[in-house]
């Protein structure tokens, strides 16, 4: 960092994008021991929308994955909508046990899936949403995802959505794929024609998107929609032994994707979009690194080229 820190309770980097470190002591403690152990060590976990997304897009407020979907059919994208704004309040609900959450959230994605397979969704649906859609990757996340692949260091994206439209993202925006990414989400299932069958696998909601789903970790596929690595029943494989992470997301909540992984060291990197007043205290407090202002991957392209050294 340059000398022109100030002190807020926490160090701030005087560049664009602001970069908050609430603990420069155990930061520097983690990165230490990482380094030490080596890059075959670690494996890098990334929340999808937001993370590796960006918030606003061309001065317009970025969609997520689910928001994008245009299933084709007004009365069964009016239903989805009409779930939306009957389940969100009660996800977001401070008050509702985690129990009883957790049912509510199974009832929800059921009902949506359901929608999406009465209302004959197809993939080439998923294609032009994603060509129509106010979505767009961070500044530098191609240059982070290039430099993992390169030192084969493994990339879990967790989602709750569907990974059929996350992989069709990357493929219209990043226009390649990369060998060592995994996308652990709820993967579709197609006929020959392209229409919606089902769904494969168990669910994965936003109260369950960590390691226990690795079963659920879908390779990324081609054009056609085949698929390009064969690894969707053996997740484990690819992050076995791994036992430092590096964990990005935007909400707090997010830090539970690492739930299931039995870490010796955890680096924490949270995206602050909006609400930085109200927020800015907690994600410090909860993260090692924070990003403000829809910042670009910088941060997380630093670190990877240090613990290289």
């Amino acid at each position: 960092m340059d000398s022109s820190e100030t002190k807020l309770g926490a160090t701030v980097a005087s560049r664009v994008p602001q970069i908050v470190i609430g603990n420069p002591e155990e930061l520097e403690r983690k990165k230490r021991a990482i380094k030490a152990a080596g890059l075959s060590s670690l494996q890098v976990i990334a929340d999808f929308d937001m993370t590796l997304t960006k918030y606003m897009v061309n001065g317009t407020r970025g969609q997520s994955t689910h928001a994008l979907l245009n299933q084709g059919n007004a009365e069964y994208d009016l239903k989805r909508q009409q779930l939306f704004d009957h389940y969100y309040p009660l996800e977001t609900c401070p008050t509702i046990p985690v129990e009883q959450k957790t049912k509510l959230m199974e009832e929800w994605w059921g009902k949506t899936h359901n929608l999406l397979v009465e209302g004959g969704l197809t993939f080439k649906a998923i294609q032009t949403s994603v060509a129509n859609a106010v979505i767009g990757f961070r500044s530098g996340v191609v240059e982070l995802l290039e430099i993992l692949e390169a030192k084969s260091v493994p990339v879990l994206i967790f989602s709750a959505g569907l990974a059929d439209i996350i992989e069709e993202v990357m493929r219209q925006k990043l226009h390649r794929s990369f060998k060592n990414i995994r996308v652990v989400s709820n993967r579709m299932d197609f006929d020959g024609d392209g229409n919606l069958l089902g769904f494969k696998g168990k669910l994965i909601h936003v109260l369950n998107k960590n390691e226990h789903s690795l079963e659920m970790a879908a390779p990324l596929h081609d054009d056609h929609g085949h698929e390009v690595v064969n690894n969707a029943k053996n997740g484990y494989s690819l992050v076995r032994d791994r036992r430092n992470v590096i964990l990005l997301g935007d909400h707090i909540g997010d830090l539970g994707m690492s739930d299931g992984v039995d870490y010796d060291n955890r680096i924490t990197i949270g995206f602050l979009n909006e609400n930085i007043n109200s927020w800015l205290s907690t994600y410090t407090t909860a993260f090692d690194i924070v990003v403000l202002n829809d910042g670009a991957m910088t941060s997380v392209l630093d670190l990877i080229q240090e613990l290289s050294r």
